[in-house]
């Protein structure tokens, strides 16, 4: 099926993708979305993250990638990561494994995060990594 619009959750956020072609398994996306999405990029290694790249499955490569399209579903299921959809297929939810947030609480170490100051200068976390920080959040909900 093909949605006008689909939402995707991910650990870089909510993206709203448009023409995402959705079955029960696999969510084909652009490559552009699935890299602004995931960050990983189809090469022919394999599909890549930065330096780190994953081979497909020899003659399973069809899965994954299909002309400038990726199945960005059957990577993070390929890569032990939950995928989840709704029951319609319009909403998709690319999470990180129970193992890998086990493996941040357990360090203790907060994700990184950047957020402007009062002048609109922007100040990211791992700027003050092994130095004290007193950090105040507030939310309106």
């Amino acid at each position: 099926m093909l949605w006008p619009m689909a939402t995707l959750l991910t650990d870089a956020g909510e993206f709203e993708v448009p023409q995402a072609e959705v079955s029960d398994d696999a969510l084909w996306l652009s490559a552009r979305e699935a890299e602004e999405a995931t960050g990983w990029v189809a090469k022919p290694e394999g599909l890549c993250k930065g330096e780190h790249c994953v081979p497909l499955p020899p003659g399973r490569e069809r899965e994954f990638v299909r002309g400038q399209r990726v199945n960005a579903a059957a990577l993070w299921r390929h890569l032990g990561q939950p995928a989840l959809r709704s029951d319609r297929g319009h909403v998709w939810v690319l999470a990180p494994s129970a193992r890998d947030r086990s493996e941040a609480l357990r360090s203790l170490q907060a994700p990184d995060f950047t957020l402007p100051d009062a002048s609109g200068r922007p100040h990211s976390l791992s700027d003050y990594r092994g130095k004290k920080i007193f950090l105040v959040t507030w939310a309106s909900w």
